[in-house]
């Protein structure tokens, strides 16, 4: 039997390129799938430019001011006890326009991919304001407390220790479907033998090893780690993003190899051995997907350090918490062992559903018990 055909709204947020590759890439399966679905970018919700002033804040801040995201992330993002301020002003400046677009626009489902759209959907719900069900895509591994509002319908989370998180804190359904990426990152990559070639050439006989900071070049002392790991004996390649302070940096080290925004990826995670991480983002999910042990080192504050450590401790990476021990997780790491395999399973095990296959099977249901 044909089951019929359902909209999604994806709501991401352009801060950094990993929730929109998210997006995007739910928007793929779900039309593979047959159903319809758009995207939308919260910030561009928000009047009076505020969505682009808050990316820039959040940018420089990540950047520039990591004390300051760390204060940041603390008052707002983390549980305690007594009052505790969140976003529902600033979400609630974007509602009108949701709602308008939802009006437009028809869905069956708002799907939030972002922590601002899930506190969006959330109060809009809970008042009864938003009609349609609103699902959420988690994804970060540690749950801060702005992805939780229990106006929302099903959260959809990376780990099975972060759905029952949303569940304890909730009381809301939420299910584990595993990180969502692009299938490419599972497939043999056409372009890992290029890559392959052009790292032994720059440094013949040195193991490549990605070093991960984002679409932004976000990151504590690039450098010094690009250094540290070239001295270890291997090549560190160092994607700056499109941080050209940073590109100028790495150009005056020839034991280095920088690129700015790569479209191979896939083939590019293929060439290497190993990935150090510091946020346990998109970049880092891809790469468990390739197959490549992930080491977290010096990560990004906030959502970056709590997401390294939840990965670390659940099995899927290793974190290195001082230079010593990154090199000595490089050596075991990139050469064949029991210890990287382990690694390399226990990260192709996360990959366990598939959100958009969950969110078609939750409107199947609504639409027949309704």
């Amino acid at each position: 039997m044909h089951q019929p055909s359902a909209r999604f709204l994806v709501v991401s947020a352009g801060m950094g390129a990993g929730h929109d590759a998210v997006a995007a890439e739910l928007v793929r399966r779900l039309e593979e799938l047959g159903q319809g679905a758009g995207r939308v970018d919260v910030l561009e919700l928000l009047p009076h430019r505020i969505g682009a002033g808050l990316r820039s804040f959040y940018r420089t801040t990540i950047r520039r001011a990591p004390v300051v995201y760390e204060g940041i992330y603390r008052a707002f993002f983390r549980p305690g006890r007594g009052p505790r301020p969140g976003s529902a002003p600033l979400a609630a400046l974007a509602e009108d326009r949701l709602l308008a677009l939802v009006e437009r626009e028809r869905p069956d489902v708002v799907v939030p991919v972002f922590h601002l759209a899930a506190q969006l959907t959330g109060r809009l719900r809970a008042r009864g304001a938003l009609e349609v069900p609103s699902a959420v895509v988690v994804t970060d591994f540690a749950v801060h407390r702005q992805w939780l509002h229990p106006g929302n319908d099903l959260h959809l989370c990376v780990t099975p220790e972060a759905a029952d998180t949303v569940r304890r804190a909730l009381g809301r359904p939420a299910v584990a479907t595993g990180p969502v990426v692009a299938p490419r990152f599972f497939a043999p990559a056409p372009g890992a033998a290029r890559w392959r070639r052009h790292l032994s050439a720059l440094a013949p006989g040195r193991p490549p090893v990605l070093l991960s900071v984002g679409a932004w070049g976000a990151g504590t002392r690039v450098v010094d780690t690009a250094r540290l790991v070239s001295g270890a004996g291997y090549l560190p390649v160092v994607l700056f993003g499109r941080d050209e302070r940073l590109r100028a940096e790495l150009s005056r080290r020839p034991d280095v190899a920088a690129f700015g925004w790569e479209r191979d990826m896939p083939g590019l995670l293929a060439a290497v051995r190993a990935v150090v991480d510091n946020a346990a983002g998109q970049t880092a999910l891809e790469a468990l997907a390739t197959g490549v042990p992930v080491i977290g080192y010096r990560p990004i504050p906030g959502h970056g350090r709590e997401g390294v450590r939840r990965m670390a401790a659940l099995g899927l990476s290793d974190h290195a918490r001082d230079s010593w021990e990154l090199v000595r997780l490089l050596d075991a790491l990139t050469e064949p062992s029991a210890w990287r395999e382990r690694r390399i399973a226990a990260g192709r095990r996360l990959f366990a559903d598939d959100a958009a296959v969950r969110l078609t099977g939750a409107v199947a249901r609504t639409a027949a018990s309704g």
